[in-house]
């Protein structure tokens, strides 16, 4: 806990901005390791981004591209912001740091010395020198250990244990099934609206943009569900009241488009959130899927000293 002296910040306001910004990274982070994106990836997609953004701004409010007044801004030297912005389409080049699990999965996939003889992914003994996972995951996982590449790739459902320690490939992708492309485009609009709505209102002096939240630290959990199925209820009443009014907002479209006026994006949306609640000394079971198989690594001259052990009977007979 901090001391009145530690929490007395020379610049408040950029701690305070730096606790706000741990909170939405967190949930960044949460959808970053689900879709099987790197911290390099990520760290590289921020920098990108913060270079573009910082000159659209610059060019807005001076008139001109000034490459300094742009790493002033970001902090990033001079010569890594003219790199970034010199560059058409950063989505065209080389992903930087990949994956290892999805280093892992495109290379069963596509190397021949993994392949069944139909050209998909072959069924693999776990442990092996020869064409086994653990080979496959030492050439390509960059020093990742074999259980675990193991565990991760079983828990999202990319591979399954089959008897006989041996792993068959269900995924190419190293990512969680119920993820879709239209789930994640939903999330990075919807925060992104959220975040530019609280975002334009710290700077709007006048007719901010509407935002409300209603919130109690001390619900009954019994009566949660009760709630949110009645919050459920008034916010689908709410939103298609808003959505009749906004399509009697529309332009008409048999106007012509030279006398069109301008058009802009007007939306509101409505959730509803719930922090996870534990009781203390509770503890959750794993499931069946996520627990943990007892596998072993067994060696050729280990199988023949367990065939070639004789029963305590017969022992006893060969003595006498």
């Amino acid at each position: 806990m901090r001391t009145p002296k530690e929490s007395r910040s020379p610049d408040p306001l950029k701690e305070t901005t730096m606790t706000a910004l741990e909170r939405v990274v967190d949930q960044l982070v949460y959808l970053m390791f689900d879709a099987g994106i790197t911290v390099r990836e990520f760290c590289q997609l921020v920098r990108e981004r913060a270079v573009r953004s910082a000159a659209t701004r610059v060019t807005r409010e001076s008139g001109r591209r000034s490459n300094s007044r742009v790493a002033i801004v970001t902090g990033l030297a001079r010569a890594e912001v003219a790199r970034i912005l010199n560059v058409e389409d950063v989505s065209s080049g080389a992903s930087p740091g990949q994956h290892p699990a999805r280093r892992v999965l495109a290379a069963w996939y596509d190397s021949r010395r993994f392949l069944g003889p139909n050209g998909d992914p072959a069924v693999l003994p776990i442990f092996g020198r020869r064409r086994s996972f653990e080979l496959l995951v030492a050439m390509h996982s960059g020093g990742i250990p074999v259980r675990a590449m193991l565990d991760q790739l079983a828990q999202i459902n990319a591979i399954e244990i089959l008897a006989g320690q041996r792993v068959k490939a269900k995924s190419r992708v190293p990512i969680f099934k119920g993820m879709t492309s239209t789930a994640i485009a939903n999330v990075g609009e919807r925060a992104g609206d959220l975040l530019g709505t609280l975002s334009s209102n710290l700077r709007a002096a006048t007719n901010p943009l509407f935002e409300e939240t209603a919130v109690l630290n001390d619900v009954d959990i019994a009566a949660v569900p009760l709630v949110r199925r009645q919050l459920a209820e008034q916010g689908a009443a709410f939103i298609d009241g808003a959505t009749s009014l906004l399509n009697r907002s529309r332009i008409k479209q048999r106007r012509s488009i030279l006398t069109r006026p301008a058009q802009c994006r007007v939306g509101v949306t409505v959730y509803y959130f719930q922090d996870a609640v534990a009781s203390d000394g509770d503890v959750v079971a794993p499931t069946d899927n996520n627990r943990r198989k007892n596998l072993q690594r067994r060696d050729s001259k280990s199988k023949m000293r367990h065939k070639k052990k004789p029963s305590g009977k017969s022992s006893r007979r060969s003595r006498k």
